[in-house]
């Protein structure tokens, strides 16, 4: 088993780390949160005072953390404590750019480095069902199987440096304008007098069938583990949502791709997040579609 130092144990990290645990490694967790490194703690990850303490001799560094800059920040302080030849995977989701150059500073260093994303919210990562999508050399890729497949259920090698970022940025991107096709199906039933249960017994079994659907449909009833019927507790915050949709529009203008509904959704998302529903999960456009 392994050494993995964790940085950044929120609502995603802080389960990782604890699958990790639960799989047999010995995981040295940091966060700048007190409260969430008392939270690490008590599902078996021993809690570190500074992140140079926290990476240590640690065989692997995962980080998963807010924004680019986070993770640039982060590593750099990593790349100055660990030994040359160690395995640095950051599993946030930012910018393309910034992952290329964490990338870029992991080679400088000696060091062997991934971006890995994920999908599949808080509660795939309780579950250790996370999607993860990489990007990284073949020989990093192989190297972090074990600590990924803990973790997760589906492991993607996307290609090279960065490709894990596009990989997931393009997935949401599809994600975000799907909910709201369906958020705006349904409220269109409604003012027809068609009940939820009939529309989702339809375009569940036909061409509208989706994951925003079949599996996290935005109304009470038809799927009893979406959030829907939670009042829309989040498994997958609105903001996070929204930061996402931008991060794909900023690439899109950084490449001179033309994605309109990508644009439309996050000028959508913007505007829910406006209304105070950012902490919401992103279903929860219903309302405001309505």
């Amino acid at each position: 088993m392994a050494r993995i130092a964790f940085i950044g144990l929120g609502n995603m990290g802080g389960p990782m780390a604890a699958n990790l645990v639960k799989a047999g490694h010995e995981v040295i967790g940091f966060d700048l949160v007190a409260a969430l490194l008392k939270a690490a703690e008590a599902s078996g990850v021993t809690a570190a005072s500074h992140i140079s303490q926290a990476i240590g001799e640690a065989d692997v560094v995962v980080s998963m953390l807010p924004q680019g800059r986070h993770v640039l920040t982060a590593w750099t302080d990593i790349l100055a404590s660990v030994p040359a030849g160690r395995l640095v995977i950051d599993c946030s989701t930012i910018d393309v750019e910034s992952a290329r150059k964490a990338h870029e500073m992991a080679r400088a260093a000696g060091c062997l480095s991934l971006d890995a994303p994920v999908s599949g919210g808080t509660a795939g990562a309780e579950a250790g069902t996370l999607t993860f999508m990489v990007g990284g050399s073949t020989e990093a890729f192989a190297k972090a199987g074990p600590v990924l497949e803990a973790m997760g259920r589906k492991i993607v090698h996307c290609g090279e440096a960065g490709a894990g970022q596009a990989a997931k940025i393009c997935n949401n991107m599809i994600l975000g304008i799907s909910m709201i096709g369906v958020c705006e199906a349904f409220a269109l039933g409604e003012k027809l007098g068609l009940s939820h249960q009939a529309l989702f017994d339809v375009a569940s079994t036909s061409s509208g069938q989706c994951w925003s659907l079949s599996t996290y449909c935005p109304v009470p009833g038809p799927v009893p583990a979406s959030p829907a019927n939670r009042d829309y507790k989040p498994g997958f915050a609105a903001a996070l949502m929204l930061k996402d949709l931008r991060l794909s529009q900023e690439a899109a203008l950084a490449t001179g791709a033309s994605t309109p509904l990508g644009a439309e959704a996050a000028q959508l998302y913007s505007l829910f997040e406006k209304q105070g529903n950012g902490p919401r999960d992103f279903s929860a456009i219903i309302e405001m579609l309505r």
